[in-house]
């Protein structure tokens, strides 16, 4: 299998999906349309899948014969473990879009597209400092705890069957990508050490499959 990767600026997400045919995947908060990455064109039969989960598994039905990221009869169980980490997770990105490293010379337009989906006065609106934040932490750890009784039920790891990953694993490390690249240093630090030491032990576990070649 051969791959070419593109890369989108944000401001042109939402063009290059419609362009595609891909239809959006989430929705604002206003209950408008949210076009997001990522999206494949698979160019021997010009399938189009914009959604992480469905590339997962049109993947492994496609090109993966011995070693699949799905065991097979665990479609929906990935799909309902997806939809969870995506609920945690989701619930606190307030913490991390301001460290999102955005284009600087298309940064306003996207500044300007959150802040008029999320109803508020500007992209500063989104900022959440001082008290605010450290209560915000401690709701995100608290709701870490609970998922992290996934991974606990077997002492097994670093992944949730043992040495191996599967799908399940890279979502969640995904999201981590994510939190690791948009907290401040200190707070990416504590992250890791919660739930002694799960998040950041699955960060480095996960870092060898983060390379793109």
């Amino acid at each position: 299998m051969q791959y070419r990767t593109e890369w989108i600026d944000l401001p042109d997400v939402a063009t290059v999906r419609q362009k595609l045919g891909a239809a959006p995947n989430r929705k604002f908060p206003d209950g408008s349309d949210f076009y997001t990455l990522p999206i494949i064109q698979d160019t021997s039969n010009n399938e189009i899948i914009g959604d992480s989960f469905d590339i997962a598994v049109y993947l492994d039905r496609t090109y993966l014969d011995d070693r699949t990221l799905i065991p097979p009869g665990t479609e929906g169980l990935h799909k309902a473990f997806n939809i969870q980490a995506d609920a945690v997770f989701t619930a606190f990105v307030i913490l991390l879009v301001h460290g999102m490293p955005l284009n600087p010379e298309t940064a306003h337009k996207t500044h300007a597209t959150f802040a008029q989906r999320a109803g508020v006065r500007s992209w500063d609106d989104f900022a959440v400092r001082g008290e605010e934040r450290v209560l915000k932490l401690v709701s995100f750890k608290a709701a870490l705890e609970e998922f992290a009784k996934i991974y606990r039920r077997r002492d097994m790891g670093p992944f949730l069957e043992g040495d191996t990953p599967m799908y399940a694993d890279l979502i969640v490390g995904a999201w981590l990508q994510f939190v690791k690249r948009t907290l401040p240093a200190e707070e990416w630090s504590q992250v890791q050490a919660w739930q002694d030491g799960l998040w950041g032990a699955l960060d480095r576990a996960l870092e060898q499959y983060a390379q793109v070649k």
